[in-house]
């Protein structure tokens, strides 16, 4: 399972979403354009040493990740879905994509990905912080597919 991130703006948000893959075994995508420098000392100060137990590929844009993912399954988180994200059946081979934290991702990106879902919040709030949820979704993924580290 991989993580992909659509034009992250915030380096402490990849890094927490570095570490996060490190410990749950899941390679992360890294979208550019980004809103900061790679080597930002946030994103390490973030992943820490994690960094260096994480699988990361970076892309000039979505056409050449998409070029990427073969046949696997891109299934994009976006407060737009109407379909939950605790209802979704995963895949052990899913890239779950997210979007840049101001906006998301741009209809046309929406629009070639297999599958859009939400993780359902309160109706007062707008949406959680992208490496929360990213936790979430990896979570609830890697449960159903019964791939979580021991």
């Amino acid at each position: 399972m991989r993580i992909a991130l659509f034009e992250p703006e915030i380096a402490g948000n990849v890094g927490a979403v570095l570490r996060l893959g490190a410990c749950l075994g899941a390679a992360v995508d890294l979208i550019e354009p980004m809103g900061f420098i790679w080597n930002d000392r946030r994103v390490r100060r973030a992943a820490m040493d994690y960094i260096d137990h994480v699988t990361i590929a970076r892309h000039a844009g979505f056409d050449a990740f998409r070029a990427t993912t073969g046949s696997r399954r891109l299934v994009l988180f976006t407060t737009k879905a109407n379909h939950s994200a605790y209802d979704f059946e995963y895949r052990p081979d899913d890239v779950l994509l997210f979007g840049k934290e101001s906006a998301g991702v741009p209809a046309s990106v929406a629009d070639l990905c297999d599958a859009r879902v939400r993780i359902p919040l309160r109706s007062e709030v707008r949406s959680l912080n992208l490496a929360t949820a990213a936790s979430l979704a990896l979570g609830e993924a890697l449960r159903q597919t019964a791939t979580l580290p021991q």
